[in-house]
């Protein structure tokens, strides 16, 4: 079966295909489609994945899969969340929103920094026919930004039960307890269950 990844993110492309080696599947990027780009400007990460994810789907003539995900920070009423890519603006970076959240954060004790972080996946098959999957990862949010691995904001994400931060992480501790890897695994079992009988 062929599946396009509708991202051109190369960092989310080389986990998913990671997350994803041992399925019997033929995965594509974008880099093998001329499809235009895709607005996220639904309210919610359900409504992002799917919206790329049909766009994909319906460009290529195959099963699409996307993701949407964020960080919502309790103190912060949820925010970044469906913005946080964009959180600094329009001409954001990793640097620049995890600046913009840790001054927002500032005078925050440590105990009060509570976050999650929030993966939806969006299966579109080449009939129109939707999936979702969803998952979170729970934390807190460190003072100062540690790690180069990773990215968004790994390098300020404490995963419940560790002292290191996701960008501290080799991968495969990473992948082992992240949001995506969560949501992928739901995915990867309906794959399994409805396609390979």
């Amino acid at each position: 079966m062929k599946i396009v990844l509708a991202t051109r993110n190369r960092k989310k492309i080389e986990e998913l295909r990671r997350m994803m080696s041992d399925l019997s599947l033929d995965i594509l990027t974008l880099d093998d489609f001329d499809c235009p780009e895709v607005m996220e400007d639904e309210d919610t990460f359900e409504g992002n994945a799917i919206k790329k994810a049909a766009a994909v789907s319906e460009c290529t003539g195959l099963a699409a899969v996307s993701d949407d995900s964020g960080l919502e920070v309790r103190a912060l009423g949820g925010l970044p969340g469906i913005y946080s890519a964009r959180y600094a603006g329009d001409n954001s970076s990793d640097e620049k929103n995890i600046k913009k959240l840790l001054a927002a954060m500032d005078k925050l004790p440590y105990e009060e920094r509570g976050a999650r972080f929030v993966c939806c996946i969006a299966l579109v098959l080449a009939d129109g026919s939707i999936k979702t999957f969803e998952a979170e990862a729970r934390g807190k949010i460190a003072i100062t930004p540690k790690g180069d691995s990773g990215f968004g904001y790994d390098p300020v994400f404490y995963p419940e039960g560790h002292d290191i931060t996701f960008a501290q992480m080799a991968p495969e501790l990473k992948d082992s307890m992240s949001h995506r890897r969560a949501a992928l695994e739901k995915l990867k079992m309906w794959l399994q269950k409805s396609l390979y009988k």
